[in-house]
C-alpha cells in the first residue's frame, strides 16, 4: 500500500480520480495479474475506476433532473416587472492589457558549436526515466568571467546493447562570445550513467565552481580542479543509494556557516521491473508512459557540508522526511527544489515540487533543521485544494511591490501555479487566472520555469519549457501534442489589465518552434547585457536561442564575490541585490538553482528601461551586512566583492 492523493476536503477516492483525469486522459489500463503482489506497486488504478463508474450513474440521474428543472424554468409563464428598478451598477473600468515588444530568438546552436544531442536509451520498453530528462547549467568552469555550459545526457538501459550518444557530462568552454567548444574530453570524466540533473556551486570555497550531477542510481559530485571536472564522490559521502532516482538538487547554505551545502530531490521508488508491473497502456495504442500515481513516493536527501571536502547525510534529523500520515510511507515525489529566503529571516528555506502530491515548503528554522509548511502557507495545493502534477519552478518579485511569487508547471490540463504573497510572507495564494498566465497554460504540459527580464523593460517575465510525455498522445487526445512551443509571457506592469500578456509565439523567432521541452536556463551568452536562453528536450538536440532585442533599453549586470568559505560564490548563493533606477526598485535573490532539473548563471541582470542611471544598488549579504555600491554607468557589468 502506500498513499493516496492528498487533497483535504475531498476524499481519497474523488482525489485519486481528479489526478486520474488531470493527468492522462491517455492512460487506460494496467496489468492487473501482473501487478498483483508487488509492494512497491500502488493499487490505485482499479478503484478509482469502480468509484467513476458508480460515480457516474449518480451523475446521469442528477443530470437528468437538473434538466428537467431547467426545461420547466424556461416554460414558465413571464414574472410581471416590477414598478421600479435598481440603478444599473457603473461599468467597471478596464485596464489596457499592453502590447509585448517585438523580440526575436534566433537558434544559434549549431553555429555556436554545440552538437549535444539527447539519449535517453529507448528502445519500445516505455520506461518512466526516458521520458523525464534531462538539465543543463550555465557557469563559469574557467574563471574568465563568461558562461560555460554542462549538459547531462541518459545511456543505455543494463543488459541493452550500448549505442553511441554524446558522454553524461559534455562540457562547452564559452570563448567569450558565444561560440563554445566541447572540451569533455580534456575537462570532464569519463563516466556513462543515467544522469538527470546538475546543480552548480563551490562547495570546497577554492574559488572554482564544482557541479554535482543527479542520476538514476548513484550520483556524482564533480570537483572543479582549475577548469577540470574530477569525480569525488566516494570522499564526498553524497552517492546516495544506488537503487534510487534523483531528480532536482540545489547547493544552498544549510547553517549559515559560510559553506555550502546540498539538497537532493527523489522521485518515485522505481525499477524496470516495477515499471512493467504497473503496467500503464494507451487506449488502442498498447504501452504508455504513466503518471506517478501508482509508485511509492521517497524522502529526499540533504547533506552537511563538513568544510573538509565531505558531507554528512542529516536528512532524517534535519526534518526534510515526510510521511504521509495515512499510510507512514514516503510522501514525497519530487522533481525540482528552489532555495530562496520566503521570509526574510536570512535563512534559506526550499519549496520542492512534487509531481501529484502535495508540495513542500520547509522553512528554515535557523538551528539546522526545518519545518514543512507548504499547507499551511498556501503552497502546497492548487486553487481548487488539488494536488498537481509539479514539474519546474522559479520564484520573483517579479511586480516590483515586494511581494514574492512562485511559478510552478503543471501536468497538462492544469494550469501554470502562481503562487504570490499577500502583505504576508507566511500567505499565498494562486493568482494564475487574475494574473493572466492560468487560461493560456492549461493545455500545455509544462516543465522548465524562468523568470527573467527578456526585453530589459525593469519587469520580470515568464518562460516556460513545455512538451508531453507520450510521442501518441494525440492519437487519443486531439487537444495534446508531443511537441509544444514554450511560452512566453511578458510582463505589462502594474497599470495593464492583468500583469502577464502570452507573446505571440509567431512573433519570437525559433523559440515559438514545437519541441520536446524539459529543462531550461538563462546566461548572457555573447556579453551584450541581454538574456539568452537554453532549452532542453528529451531525446533531442537542445536550443541555445540568442536574444536579438533591439529596444534600447539600458541594463546593469551585478556579478557577486562573497567571502563564505573562502571561495568567490559560495558566499553569494542567498544574497539579495536591490536596485532602484527611474523610480522604481528591483529586487533579486542570488538563487541560480531554479526551473526543472537546471541552473542558470550566477551574475544577475537588472532591465533598467529607458533609465539611464542607477539611484542606488544596495547588496545584502548571507551573513546579513548590507552594502551600498556605487554605480557611475549603466549598460555594464559590475563585480562586488564583499567587504571585509
Amino acid at each position: 500500500m502506500t498513499e493516496p492523493l492528498e487533497t483535504p476536503p475531498e476524499s481519497a477516492d474523488e482525489r485519486r480520480r481528479r489526478a486520474e483525469a488531470a493527468h492522462a486522459g491517455h492512460v487506460a489500463s494496467r496489468d492487473p495479474e501482473s501487478a498483483a503482489g508487488d509492494e512497491d506497486f500502488v493499487p490505485e488504478d482499479d478503484s478509482v475506476i469502480g468509484v467513476a463508474f458508480r460515480r457516474s450513474a449518480i451523475a446521469l440521474v442528477a443530470l437528468l433532473v437538473v434538466a428537467a428543472v431547467v426545461f420547466w424554468w424556461l416554460r414558465r409563464p413571464p414574472a410581471e416587472k416590477p414598478a421600479a428598478a435598481f440603478a444599473a451598477a457603473p461599468p467597471v473600468a478596464t485596464r489596457s492589457a499592453g502590447t509585448p515588444p517585438a523580440v526575436t530568438f534566433t537558434d544559434v546552436t549549431r553555429e555556436a558549436g554545440i552538437g549535444f544531442v539527447h539519449f535517453n536509451g529507448a528502445t519500445g520498453a516505455k520506461l518512466l526515466p526516458e521520458t523525464m530528462g534531462g538539465g543543463g547549467a550555465f557557469f563559469d568552469l574557467d574563471r574568465d568571467g563568461d558562461p560555460d555550459l554542462l549538459l547531462v545526457n541518459g545511456t543505455s538501459w543494463p543488459g541493452d546493447p550500448k549505442r553511441p550518444h554524446s558522454p553524461t557530462v559534455t562540457l562547452y568552454r564559452n570563448d567569450g562570445g558565444g561560440r563554445f567548444e566541447d572540451v569533455s574530453g580534456s575537462s570532464a570524466p569519463r563516466l556513462d550513467f543515467y544522469g538527470m540533473g546538475v546543480a552548480v556551486g563551490d562547495y570546497d570555497g577554492d574559488g572554482w565552481v564544482d557541479a554535482f550531477i543527479t542520476a538514476v542510481g548513484s550520483n556524482h559530485l564533480l570537483r572543479n580542479d582549475a577548469g577540470r571536472l574530477i569525480d569525488v564522490t566516494s570522499k564526498a559521502k553524497v552517492a546516495g543509494e544506488p537503487d534510487s532516482w534523483s531528480s532536482g538538487a540545489a547547493f544552498f547554505d544549510l547553517d549559515r556557516d559560510g559553506d555550502l551545502d546540498l539538497f537532493v530531490c527523489n522521485y518515485v521508488k522505481w525499477s524496470p521491473e516495477i515499471d512493467h508491473r504497473v503496467g500503464y497502456q494507451l487506449t488502442g495504442v498498447g504501452r504508455a508512459y504513466g503518471p506517478p500515481l501508482n509508485y511509492q513516493g521517497t524522502y529526499g536527501y540533504l547533506y552537511r557540508n563538513e568544510g573538509n571536502g565531505t558531507f554528512t547525510d542529516v536528512s532524517a534529523s534535519a526534518g526534510i522526511h515526510v510521511d504521509n500520515p495515512a499510510t507512514h510511507a514516503p510522501a514525497g515525489k519530487g522533481l525540482a527544489v528552489l532555495p530562496i529566503d520566503v521570509d526574510g529571516d536570512g535563512a534559506t528555506d526550499l519549496l520542492v515540487a512534487n509531481d501529484t502530491v502535495r508540495k513542500f515548503l520547509f522553512h528554515n528554522k535557523g538551528d539546522g533543521t526545518f519545518e514543512e509548511v507548504g499547507e499551511a502557507w498556501g503552497l502546497a495545493y492548487d486553487r481548487d485544494g488539488n494536488a498537481t502534477g509539479a514539474m519546474g519552478v522559479d520564484a520573483a518579485v517579479y511586480r516590483n511591490d515586494g511581494e514574492l511569487g512562485f511559478a510552478v508547471g503543471n501536468f497538462a490540463n492544469e494550469m501554470t501555479s502562481l503562487y504570490v504573497s499577500q502583505g504576508d510572507p507566511t500567505l499565498f495564494v494562486d493568482e494564475a487566472i487574475t494574473e493572466g498566465i492560468g487560461a493560456p497554460t492549461r493545455r500545455v504540459l509544462k516543465f522548465g520555469m524562468l523568470f527573467l527580464d527578456y526585453d530589459l523593460d525593469g519587469r520580470l517575465d515568464l518562460l516556460q519549457a513545455n512538451g508531453h510525455l507520450e510521442e501518441a498522445i494525440d492519437r487519443v487526445d486531439p487537444s495534446q501534442t508531443y511537441r509544444q512551443a514554450a511560452q512566453l509571457f511578458w510582463n505589462a506592469g502594474p497599470d495593464a489589465e492583468r500583469t502577464f500578456a502570452l507573446v505571440d509565439a509567431a512573433g519570437t523567432g525559433d523559440l515559438g518552434r514545437p519541441i520536446v521541452g524539459r529543462g531550461s536556463a538563462f546566461a548572457d551568452i555573447d556579453g551584450d547585457g541581454d538574456l539568452d536562453v537554453l532549452l532542453l528536450q528529451v531525446g533531442g538536440a537542445p536550443l541555445l536561442l540568442r536574444n536579438d532585442q533591439r529596444l534600447g533599453n539600458h541594463w546593469l549586470r551585478v556579478r557577486l564575490e562573497g567571502k563564505g568559505g573562502g571561495g568567490k560564490d559560495a558566499g553569494a548563493m542567498g544574497t539579495v541585490v536591490e536596485l532602484a533606477a527611474g523610480g522604481i526598485t528591483q529586487r533579486r535573490q542570488v538563487t541560480p538553482n531554479r526551473s526543472y532539473l537546471s541552473q542558470s548563471e550566477l551574475p544577475v541582470t537588472f532591465g533598467l528601461g529607458k533609465a539611464d542611471r542607477v539611484e542606488s544598488l544596495v547588496v545584502t549579504w548571507p551573513d546579513g551586512s548590507k552594502q551600498p555600491v556605487a554605480v557611475s554607468a549603466v549598460d555594464q557589468q559590475l563585480t562586488v566583492r564583499q567587504s571585509p
